[in-house]
């Protein structure tokens, strides 16, 4: 792989290599080279942020340590020892990142990025400008108050150990938004459309409706459940947590126990929802900057800046989990090369360019975002063979009668009237739903052609429509089963380089499949279609 095409990381050990690269006073300031280029370094009140988050951390351990110490020995050494360790991961802590903020230096020259960190093993990493794909901004509470960011260089690429991303954390807000300006600025491609600049979509307090129906809700009110637990065990009363709980259902029928239980887990799920809401998505707002770039902002708490170049998009994706769907609501999420999901950065929404809103609002969004005049989200799609949907019932009440036989046999084989009741009420609550499902599955499965963009639909628990530019596929996966050859259908894969890489037609009719992948983008597939004479 060539120089430009991937990013450059090299490692010395001893002193650093490069002239000019000693201790320089001042944040932003640094050694001149030849060329002009000046070294820069991260802000120093990283030592700051990292003192108060050590202290957070080490206040949040100290109860917990201290009360385990203080049923082994006396109160006051137990205080000691917890208060030494607290000093010493703090300063041991700030004394690692003044390390760091010592041996980091970066540069933004005319054809790449470059960052050198490191004390015996220096590494220096190197991007190249045209590669680079992202600069996202991030500021949590204690950035946001001394008006630093976080700063993500990204070239998109999936390469092993994070060679494609520099992160210059932190610099002042200042310097971030320069860098994001300077370094996604492009020329504009000739013969190109006018550019419309400006706001797309901007909070609507109302959306919030939709957060107690998604999927977080419960997740979150199990979570609740188990920090009460842990917490209660760290104080050393979770025994009396549990007697009290049984003494206040002492008198009350075991159904109406579990259906109080999960009223109040599910309470306290919708609670914990809503505020995660308003922290990842209060001061939204998606706009489209000059140079053609789409830019979100949004957070309460945690301040993010995800900016998107609009020659890498390549369609978006309605998705309309089973909750929101209900409600006719749906979100946006970008199709585009270059979003690499950090690890560091699980569940923060990378990729979504708008939260759960009306539908009518979501197709609205998506046009604008495609700069079309109707959304191809909202294209007519062809229904699928009904085969397609005997092979859903199949698999649906397949996993459904999966957990009955078990308690109805082990209830036949040790006479146990219990488990038998079990293994019919499972029958009886499953089987409906695994029908329920099933068809809606198959109503839900479509595929079409809107302008240039084809458009895939599949799902019941969490469906999905995918608008996807034509010439952005760049092959067709055809798959068959032996089943799927016996109905006469077939599963189409578009391969893309963008997004997950490659979407699915799930169980379309065999001849009507193949016709819709060679209309969708002609030229790629009929070498290999046979055509009647």
């Amino acid at each position: 792989m060539s120089d430009a095409a991937a990013p450059r990381d090299t490692a010395t050990s001893g002193l650093d290599a490069v002239s000019g690269s000693g201790a320089q006073g001042g944040s932003g300031a640094g050694g001149r080279l030849a060329a002009g280029v000046e070294w820069r370094r991260l802000d120093r009140r990283t030592l700051l942020v990292t003192a108060l988050v050590l202290c957070g951390v080490a206040a949040g351990g100290a109860v917990p340590a201290f009360l385990a110490l203080s049923r082994g020995m006396a109160v006051w050494r137990a205080l000691l020892l917890v208060a030494v360790g607290a000093v010493v991961l703090v300063l041991g802590g700030t004394g690692i990142d003044y390390v760091r903020w010592r041996r980091t230096r970066y540069r933004i020259g005319a054809e790449r990025a470059e960052l050198r960190t490191g004390l015996l093993l220096v590494k220096r990493r190197s991007l190249a400008r045209e590669r680079i794909r992202s600069v996202d901004l991030t500021a949590n509470v204690l950035l946001r108050i001394l008006g630093l960011v976080k700063v993500r260089i990204g070239t998109g690429e999936h390469t092993g150990g994070g060679e494609s991303t520099l992160e210059l954390d932190p610099v002042t807000r200042a310097e971030g938004e320069r860098l994001r300006r300077e370094l996604l600025r492009r020329a504009p491609e000739p013969g190109a459309a006018p550019e419309q600049d400006g706001e797309i979509a901007v909070l609507d307090p109302a959306w919030i409706r939709y957060a107690p129906v998604s999927f977080v809700a419960p997740l979150l009110g199990g979570a609740a459940v188990g920090a009460v637990m842990q917490v209660s065990e760290w104080f050393g009363v979770q025994s009396e947590v549990l007697d009290w709980m049984a003494d206040l259902f002492r008198a009350t029928p075991l159904v109406w126990v579990v259906l109080t239980l999960g009223a109040a887990a599910l309470l306290a799920g919708v609670v914990g929802a809503l505020a995660l809401w308003v922290e990842m998505w209060w001061n939204y707002r998606l706009e489209r900057e000059p140079g053609g770039t789409l830019r979100v902002r949004r957070g309460l708490l945690t301040a993010r800046s995800l900016s998107i170049e609009e020659r890498r998009l390549r369609g978006v994706e309605l998705v309309e989990p089973l909750g929101v769907r209900l409600f006719r609501a749906a979100r946006i999420d970008a199709i585009a090369t270059g979003l690499v999901k950090e690890d560091d950065d699980k569940g923060s929404g990378h990729k979504s360019l708008l939260p759960a809103v009306p539908r009518a609002v979501a197709d609205g969004v998506a046009a604008r975002v495609l700069r079309e005049p109707e959304s191809p989200t909202g294209a007519r799609l062809t229904a699928h063979p009904r085969a397609a949907r005997t092979r859903r019932l199949r698999w649906s009440l397949a996993a459904a009668l999966l957990p009955v036989p078990v308690p109805a046999v082990l209830g036949a084989v040790l006479d146990v009237s219990t488990l038998l009741y079990a293994a019919v009420a499972c029958a009886l609550v499953l089987l409906p739903a695994a029908v329920a499902l099933a068809v809606d599955a198959y109503r839900n499965l479509g595929h079409g052609i809107g302008g240039g963009y084809l458009v895939a639909r599949s799902g019941t628990v969490r469906r999905t429509t995918v608008a996807l530019q034509r010439g952005g596929v760049i092959g067709w996966t055809v798959k068959q089963s032996y089943f799927q050859r016996r109905a006469g259908l077939l599963t189409l894969t578009a391969t893309t380089a963008a997004g997950d890489g490659a979407y699915d037609v799930y169980d379309a009719d065999e001849s009507e499949g193949l016709r819709f992948a060679a209309t969708a983008v002609p030229g790629l597939l009929e070498p290999f279609l046979e055509r009647p004479e």
